[in-house]
C-alpha cells in the first residue's frame, strides 16, 4: 500500500460541492500518527511500519510496552497497528503521519469494528424468513427451523446460521472517496458511511481493488 493512517470516527454530516450538490460524508480524526517501530527484512523477514495513534497516560501502559515505546523514543500510544508500505524506507521511527497523506479524490478502504447488537435471532442476524402466523404454526414463527436430519449425520453442520451475538466484528468498506482534507485540524471527510460507532477506531488505507 502507498498510504495508511489510523483515526477516530467523529460522525456523519453533509457538505456541498462547487455545483451545490449535497454529499453525505463521515468525518474522521486522522492522526497525527507516529512511527513506533520499523521492521526490516534482515531482522524480521519482511518490511513494515508499526504506527501509533492516540495519547495514553504512562501509568496505563504495562512494563513490556513501556520498553517498546522507550526503544523508539516515542510517547506511549493507545492504538498500535502495522502496515506494509510499498516504500518503508521513506519513513523512520519517530516520523509523524498526518491527514495530508491522502489527497482529495483519493479512493480508500476504511476498516473498523461494527456496532455490537447483542444476542439476535436468525431473522435479524441473517435476514431469514419467518413462518406464517396463521393456523398450526404455533409459537415458532421466528425460529430457525430444522437443524438437520435425525439419524444421519446426527449433528449440526458447521456454518449453520443460528442465533448468537451480532455485530462487534471487523468490517471493511471498500472504494470510498476522500472529499475533503483539513490538515490543521487533522480531519478527513470521506463520502458515505463507515463501520463503527462514534469515537470508534478506524484505519484508512489506499483502495486494494480500485473501482
Amino acid at each position: 500500500m502507498k498510504n495508511a493512517i489510523i483515526g477516530k470516527k467523529i460522525g456523519m454530516t453533509q457538505i456541498f460541492d462547487e455545483n451545490g450538490k449535497v454529499i453525505p460524508v463521515t468525518v474522521i480524526e486522522a492522526g497525527p500518527c507516529v512511527v513506533v517501530q520499523k521492521k526490516t527484512t534482515e531482522n524480521d523477514g519482511y518490511e513494515a511500519l508499526q504506527i501509533g495513534f492516540g495519547d495514553v497516560k504512562p501509568q496505563r501502559v504495562n512494563k513490556p510496552m513501556k520498553g517498546h515505546f522507550a526503544k523508539g523514543d516515542v510517547a506511549p500510544k493507545k492504538v498500535l497497528k502495522e502496515f506494509r508500505f510499498d516504500d518503508c524506507s521513506a519513513l523512520n521511527v519517530g516520523d509523524i503521519i498526518k491527514a495530508d497523506t491522502f489527497e482529495v479524490g483519493a479512493i480508500v478502504d476504511v476498516t473498523g469494528t461494527s456496532k455490537g447488537k447483542g444476542y439476535a435471532g436468525t431473522i435479524k442476524r441473517y435476514n431469514g424468513h419467518r413462518l406464517r402466523e396463521s393456523h398450526g404454526t404455533g409459537p415458532v414463527a421466528r425460529h430457525a427451523g430444522s437443524m438437520n436430519a435425525c439419524s444421519t449425520p446426527s449433528r449440526i453442520f458447521k456454518g449453520k446460521k443460528m442465533p448468537g451475538h451480532m455485530g462487534a466484528v471487523k468490517v471493511t468498506v471498500q472504494n470510498l472517496e476522500v472529499v475533503k482534507v483539513d490538515v490543521e485540524n487533522n480531519l478527513i471527510a470521506i463520502k458515505g458511511a463507515i463501520p463503527g460507532p462514534k469515537h470508534g477506531t478506524v484505519t484508512v488505507v489506499n483502495a486494494v481493488k480500485k473501482a
